[in-house]
């Protein structure tokens, strides 16, 4: 299905997410990834941003007391464990629509939604 939406979007010349009130589901569905979408970057950004932080600690990390896992290590398996939980939550909250043509719009709103408060609760771990 989000093949199909990528290959829509692809193919739109201007997508107007401005006025939702009187689009049809493809619209929908097309506005609500390309949010997603968005939310994703943003999160790229900044776990590129908190990866740079965290390796440094780990590079300042005494070890001649601490044998816990180092930063990056717990950051990205938190992170592989984050992935698969919002993925498969948004799945699940896009069974109210299951089967219907509006099932995708309600994936791709889930997950940005749940990009955005994850892309907060990373910056967080960095600021001071």
């Amino acid at each position: 299905m989000i093949a199909g939406a990528l290959l829509l979007l692809a193919a739109a010349p201007a997508l107007n997410c401005g006025d939702l009130d009187r689009a049809d589901q493809a619209t929908l569905n097309m506005c609500a990834y390309r949010d997603f979408q968005r939310a994703d970057a943003a999160l790229n950004a900044e776990w590129s941003r908190v990866v740079t932080e965290v390796k440094q600690r780990d590079r300042d990390l005494d070890r001649s007391y601490d044998r816990q896992p180092g930063w990056f290590d717990t950051l990205l398996a938190g992170q592989r464990a984050w992935l698969t939980f919002r993925d498969k939550h948004c799945e699940l909250e896009s069974f109210q629509a299951r089967g219907g043509s509006m099932q995708p719009m309600l994936a791709s709103g889930c997950k940005a939604a749940l990009t955005e408060a994850r892309t907060r609760q990373l910056k967080s771990l960095i600021e001071e």
